[in-house]
């Protein structure tokens, strides 16, 4: 005999799509966090390291993301109506 497992997934398919979403700002935050090496090591370039880029925009940029994905966590799925 074949068991029925209609077990339904925790969260639903909006949840993932925050999660992914949310994943994507963080990602897209160490990028714009990269870069800022120097050619040489007696080179030094303060403001290509010290830029707003990467003080500002991209720590709010992971900060969004991580806030993203943790709402898509706690949000609550939206219950589905069986047509029995």
């Amino acid at each position: 005999m074949a068991e029925d497992n209609n077990e339904a997934f925790p969260l639903g398919k909006e949840n993932y799509k925050f999660m992914i979403g949310g994943m994507l700002l963080i990602i897209i935050g160490f990028f714009l966090m990269a870069g800022g090496g120097a050619e040489s090591l007696e080179e030094f370039n303060y403001n290509e390291i010290f830029s707003e880029r990467r003080i500002t925009v991209a720590p709010l940029t992971i900060l969004l993301g991580l806030g993203v994905v943790l709402y898509g966590i706690m949000k609550k799925p939206k219950e589905e109506s069986s047509k029995d």
